[in-house]
């Protein structure tokens, strides 16, 4: 089984081997390259030590040295050199508390996460398959090397891992390893939230971000995002529903195209959906100010996880105005885009079309067309550069100045006055006519 080395890869390889080491390419690179996947990075094992690599090549960075890793660095391009080594016992839950190198690359593949994670690949030797990796591609299995359970105890985040894996790859958990993560899923408290929103996002943004599904079964979320386990246990008994919240929610995953925000939108945009359920007299289920509240659930969410303030305002965003649907008329829309922001759109027509979609087929339909004909004013709008804001107005608070106002909160008033009637006569945003509905002292509505 032959895999084609990138040439600067090869060359690191082979200036190892020509020192008398051992070296490898190992690891994702080599699970991916068997898929036909192109790898997002080449990684390599040797049984070079640290300073050995250092000494062979002019420019490294010690990227994790006490760890065995030096970075080699060939033109702007960096390639991650690890000495084999046996982990210690972890003490954090993420860290050996020491390593010891070793000269077996057996040793070295022993201790990695997945078999099919565990393989490494030279021309010299060929492909190095020592514990079932090439097997479980075939049958597109996600299994631990060894004990799922001393692989989870040694790093918590595996388990999520074992999850994003299946969702990227299209792969079932083997059934050892699944039961080991529901017996170990609380163990997930002990992890950063910075590496735990890592991978939740790279689930979400894979082809198979049903397997959010997953994360609850296993018990995960309980721990990370127990929003989301209150969301997979409200009904929802609408004739608008035919899933649950969560469940609504997973399809509506399914029904959106691989975008950070979209999909991180998506994901909780009926978050608030169990703490508003409301149940009228005929027994059904109303969920009146979910949005609002939802977003501000969203915002506590994203801070405990430690997404940047750019995301957290985005997806925030999105979510309060999911259920917003104006009445389809330009004036209407125009009025709606300044209310909600134009930073919103086209994102949002996806979520509330994605959204719909996960609903039952009760006025589906009917909801699509409003949705497609609401995105088709909003781009004549935009495509005729129509006023949508104070900043769009053809006057300026200089301009008011001008006319003899004092500067204040006359002048903002004036402005938002102005903007309200160019929200509805768009043909008014004139100079002329906007001085003169000033100086005539008319209010413009």
């Amino acid at each position: 089984m032959r895999i084609q080395l990138p040439g600067k890869v090869k060359f690191i390889i082979d200036t190892l081997a020509r020192a008398g080491f051992e070296a490898y390419a190992v690891g994702g690179c080599v699970r991916d390259s068997l898929l036909g996947r192109t790898p997002g990075d080449w990684d390599i094992t040797t049984s070079a030590s640290p300073y050995q690599v250092k000494e062979l090549f002019p420019r490294t960075v010690d990227t994790g040295i006490r760890h065995g890793t030096v970075t080699v660095m060939e033109g702007k391009e960096g390639f991650e050199v690890t000495t084999y080594r046996i982990d210690g016992e972890y003490e954090d839950g993420r860290h050996p508390k020491e390593v010891t190198f070793t000269a077996s690359l057996e040793e070295d593949l022993k201790r990695r996460d997945f078999t099919i994670n565990a393989m490494a690949y030279n021309e010299a030797q060929g492909l190095v398959d020592l514990y079932g990796g090439i097997r479980d591609l075939e049958h597109r299995i996600i299994r631990c090397v060894g004990s799922p359970i001393h692989r989870f105890t040694e790093d918590a985040l595996r388990m999520l891992r074992a999850v994003r894996f299946a969702a990227q790859l299209g792969f079932t958990i083997e059934e050892n390893t699944r039961a080991a993560i529901s017996e170990l899923s609380v163990n997930l408290e002990g992890i950063s939230a910075e590496r735990i929103q890592m991978e939740l996002v790279k689930l979400l943004l894979s082809d198979h971000p049903e397997e959010m599904r997953a994360v609850y079964e296993t018990g995960m979320s309980q721990v990370f995002l127990p929003e989301f386990d209150r969301m997979m246990e409200t009904p929802q008994n609408n004739p608008f529903h035919c899933y649950n919240v969560g469940e609504h929610t997973i399809v509506a995953l399914m029904n959106c195209r691989s975008d950070k925000i979209l999909r991180l939108a998506v994901l909780l945009h009926d978050v608030a959906k169990p703490l508003c359920k409301r149940v009228d007299e005929h027994g059904i289920f109303h969920f009146h100010g979910h949005a609002r509240a939802g977003a501000e659930m969203a915002k506590d969410i994203l801070r405990r996880l430690k997404f940047d303030n750019d995301t957290v305002a985005r997806v925030t965003a999105l979510i309060i105005w999911h259920d917003d649907l104006p009445e389809l008329q330009e004036k209407a829309v125009r009025r709606a885009i300044h209310r909600v922001g134009p930073a919103q759109y086209p994102l949002l027509f996806e979520v509330m079309r994605a959204d719909t979609l996960a609903k039952s087929s009760y006025r589906q339909e009917e909801k699509l067309g409003k949705i497609r004909a609401y995105k088709q004013i909003y781009e004549e709008i935009m495509a005729r550069r129509q006023c949508l804001s104070v900043a769009d107005l053809a006057v300026s608070g200089r301009d008011l100045i001008a006319l003899g106002m004092e500067p204040g909160k006359e002048i903002g008033d004036m402005l938002h006055c102005l903007l309200m009637h160019v929200l509805e006569y768009p043909e008014d945003n004139k100079p002329e006519i906007l001085r003169n509905l000033i100086k005539t002292e008319q209010k413009p509505e």
